[in-house]
């Protein structure tokens, strides 16, 4: 069995027995909380980027939606700056 597994605790038989969502009840489905889904008109690309641990923990203490909090900031030094970018 693979360590890189979502739950290590699983056994192959488990994952092999295991349905997808649609194979659930209605009532069962309800349970679970919704996703957001697909962007209508995708505006944003996801990245990967290293920042320094102390800004990351500064804008998740702010709780759910840190990372549009940093796009927005990101946003206005573009907005006060356009021609330095680069």
């Amino acid at each position: 069995m693979s360590d890189n597994r979502p739950n290590p605790d699983w056994t192959d038989a488990n994952f092999a027995r295991a349905g997808d969502a649609n194979s659930l009840s209605e009532a069962e489905q309800a349970a679970f909380p919704r996703t957001r889904g697909a962007q209508k008109a995708p505006t944003k690309v996801p990245v990967y980027i290293r920042l320094d641990q102390d800004v990351v923990a500064a804008f998740k203490a702010g709780g759910k939606g840190w990372q549009s909090r940093i796009n927005r900031m990101l946003r206005q030094g573009l907005d006060r700056k356009p021609d330095k970018v680069g």
